[in-house]
Formats: structure tokens, sequence, C-alpha cells
């Protein structure tokens, strides 16, 4: 029974991604079932689960672990989730995506999310990327009409299909040196060796950075956000700019700074020069972007580039500041991406920057959230970016990475310029661009209410979640 526990959060998706199938497969000519609905269900149970298991430290069949990492990371997760499917409902329907594939997709590819926060073998952790990637490939071209999706949706797969080939080489490698895909035998063998590591053991770590460097969107490894994010559909973009970043990082997380964390002074280096250049290319070329889908796609780069600043740093301050990076980077990017969706009509995508020209005209509610998640992704107090950002920033200078630090204050001052600009034209801009969707469903508006209470809530009381985070980093490393 302990095995079971330790994955029921996980059962409990996967189930409800089942039965969502099934449903759709069976529902009565004319009649719609609530399949929505029926993923707010599972997601909440999810997240009541993993709550329930709260300082269990549970393991499962060997491999998984229910340990206070994981269930945070699930909490997040199911967030997301929870968050798109509120903003799906008139979506779906208007963009004519079939919904039970749509639906099942995406739980399908938090289960693959949720197993790789909690996965402890290296195999297992490329099971789960598979599980989400696949997953996050058809949603991107789940559009059949649209000629952008698909070809969005093959570059995706083709590159992905790469980086996967380099993680798994990776894997080989680790199993070649250690014998075991173990994440715990692993730290232990490199430990030994930690004085003169072999040319295999350095292949390795090489080879499983670039898989990872792939889905964190790293520089030089970017080149299929912008054109990924601009092809899917909104809120599939919002999904995966999230979902895929959290969870990518979670196993990232586990994986070199337990297993790997031994040679941390031969990755260090190498890290931080990607965190430089993912920083700065993010920033500067988002700065030039006249699409708003391309514009946060480079953001999400960006914001990448900061979650390596923690990574790198590797103190209890950056490991928790990570996870409560991506909770509220999360909660405020897929927000943003769904108010986009709800703005959108048939006719027009609503994604160019102009278009957001005399939106508070027009729709005053939807531009002052819209403001909030903008001064939230640009680091503004009193939002959760500011919290979160500070204290990435804060544990490089604790570990005397002064230069990433300030690479990272300056880089976070420019993209203030793109956020704004968004914001000065919703205001300042007499000119109405284009009228925005008419009706804006009760679900979304809950969805985009939950959002900015909790944006403000984690920039303005953050302590209780910045606690909860540190809990979840003490003995996972």
């Amino acid at each position: 029974m302990t095995d079971l526990q330790a994955i029921m959060p996980i059962l409990i998706v996967t189930l409800t991604a089942i039965v969502t199938m099934v449903a759709e497969s069976f529902q009565p000519k004319g009649e719609k079932v609530p399949l929505g609905g029926l993923g707010l269900i599972g997601l909440t149970g999810a997240a009541i689960a993993s709550m329930l298991l709260w300082g269990r430290d549970l393991t499962g069949f060997g491999v998984m672990r229910a340990d206070n990492f994981a269930l945070f990371l699930n909490v997040t997760l199911c967030a997301i989730g929870l968050l798109t499917i509120l903003f799906s409902s008139s979506v779906v329907e208007r963009e004519r995506i079939p919904a039970g594939e749509y639906f099942t997709l995406m739980l399908f590819g938090i289960v693959g999310m949720m197993l790789m926060a909690g996965a402890s073998d290296l195999l297992v952790i490329f099971l789960a990327l598979e599980v989400m990637s696949l997953s996050v490939y058809v949603l991107t071209g789940i559009r059949r009409n649209s000629e952008a999706g698909a070809e969005a949706s093959f570059k995706y797969f083709i590159l992905g299909a790469f980086s996967s080939a380099f993680f798994l080489y990776g894997v080989a490698f680790t199993y070649g040196v250690v014998g075991s895909t173990r994440l715990e035998q692993v730290a232990a063998t490199l430990a030994s060796q930690v004085s003169a590591p072999s040319v295999m053991v350095i292949l390795a770590l090489a080879l499983l950075l670039v898989g990872f460097a792939f889905k964190i969107s790293a520089v030089p490894f970017h080149m299929w956000t912008p054109d990924a994010y601009e092809g899917a559909p909104t809120l599939v973009t919002g999904f995966m700019s999230t979902g895929v970043k959290a969870a990518a990082f979670a196993a990232f997380i586990r994986v070199f700074l337990s297993a790997f964390e031994p040679m941390h002074a031969e990755w260090a280096p190498i890290v931080s020069a990607l965190a430089v250049a993912t920083m700065v290319l993010g920033t500067t070329v988002g700065v030039a972007q006249s699409n708003v889908k391309r514009m946060l796609a480079y953001s999400s780069i960006a914001h990448g580039g900061y979650l390596l600043v923690g990574l790198i740093a590797a103190n209890s301050v950056g490991k928790a500041g990570m996870l409560f990076y991506l909770a509220s980077y999360g909660i405020t990017n897929v927000a943003a991406f769904g108010l986009m969706a709800l703005l959108s009509t048939e006719d027009h995508p609503h994604d160019n920057v102009r278009d957001f020209a005399g939106l508070w005209h027009r729709r005053p509610g939807m531009a002052a959230v819209m403001t909030i998640f903008l001064l939230s992704l640009g680091g503004l107090p009193p939002t959760a970016g500011f919290v979160a950002k500070w204290y990435v920033f804060a544990a490089a200078v604790q570990e005397g990475y002064y230069a990433l630090a300030i690479i990272g204050v300056l880089t976070s001052v420019i993209s203030v310029y793109f956020y704004l600009r968004i914001v000065v034209l919703m205001y300042m801009s007499d000119e109405v661009a284009v009228d925005p969707a008419p009706v804006v469903p009760r679900g979304a508006v809950a969805g985009l209410a939950i959002a900015t209470l909790a944006i403000f809530y984690l920039g303005v009381v953050p302590t209780r979640v910045i606690n909860l985070a540190v809990q979840s980093v003490q003995g996972l490393f």
C-alpha cells in the first residue's frame, strides 16, 4: 500500500485522463459531456492527495519518491492545469479544437510532468520525459486546419527527438560508469571519483546537460521555442511554457543537485555560461518582437536563465527560490496566455502588440489584470515575480556569483521595456486596434481572479510558501 500511496496523485490524474478519453468516445450525439469539469475534479483530487502526503517522504516501487519536493511540484503542476482548464471552455469550442483529445492529452502531459518531479531513476525520468513530450507535441499541432500549428509541431518533434537521444545517451554513459541508473547510487559512485572524473563521466554529464537544456529552452538549445509558441494554440502555449519548464527544472534539480552534486565544480562554469547567454539573448531578442507570443517565448527563455542562477548557487536559498519561482512564474504566465486567448476572436488571434492598443477603453477589467501579469513577469513589486527574482539573485550573491546576479538584474531591467510597452498601449492609446471577444465565461473570470489574488499573495506575504519551499528541499540533497 505504501507504493500505491506514493504514486496516488499521479494515479488520480492518470485515471482522470482515461475517464475523460472514454467519456468523449461514448457521449451521445448532440450532447456534450463536461470534459473540462472532469479534469478540474481530477486535478483538484491530485492536489489534495499531494497535500495529505506532505511530510511522509514515501517511496514507491523503488523509483518514485513522494517527498516534499515532488509534492510541492505536484501542487504547482495541478494549479497550472486547473487554470488552463478554466480558460479553455469557450476557447476550445471557438477554435474548433477536439475537446476529448485536448483535455486527455493535457492530463497525460501532467502525468508525465509529475513523474519527472518524483522520479529517482534516470530511466524513469526519460520515460516521464517522453510521456510529457509526446502529449505536448500533439497539443502543439492539435488544430488540424492550421499550417502554422503543423509546422510548429513538426519542428518541436524533430528537435525534441534529438534532445531525447542526447539525454538517453547520457543515461547510457552514466550506467556504463556506475552500473546503475538510481540517482542515489550515481551520487555515491561519483563522490568516490570526484578527484579524478573519467572521460565517461564527463560525457555523461555533458549529454544529460544538453537534454535538460533543450527542455528548459536554454541558449543555444532554444531554437524551437519561438516557433512552437507562435504556432500552437494560445492556451497550449501557456501550458507548455509553464508546465514543461516546471517539470524539466524539477528533474534537472534532482539529477544535478543530488546525483551529480559531487561534480558541481565541473558543471557550474558551463551552466553559468548557459545562464548568461540565456538571460542576455532572451531579453535582447524579446525587445525586438512585435508578436506577443514570440515576445513571451523569449521572455520564457530569459526566465529559464534566471532559474539557472538559483541552480548554480545550489544553497538552500537558491533551491527554495527556484521552487517559489516555478510556482509564481507558472501561475503568472499561464494566466497571461489565458487572457490573450480570451481576448481572441474567430477572425483575429489578438497576439500582436498593437492589438492591445486602447484595451482600457473597451475592457478596463481585462486591461487591469493583464497589467498585473506583465508587471509580475517583469519582476516589479508588489508581485510574485519580484520576490521570486529576489530570492534567486540573493542566492547567487551569497555564494559569491556577483557577476551572474548583476547580469540577471540588468537583463530584468531591460525586459521591463517590452512588458511596459503593452501596458502603455493599453492605457495611453486612444485608437482601439481590434475589438476583443464579446463574452468572457464565468470559469475564465474565476481563473483570472484566482491568478490575480495568487500573484499579490505571493508578492506581499510570501513567507508561508517560501517556508514550504524550504521544507521541500530539506533532506532531498
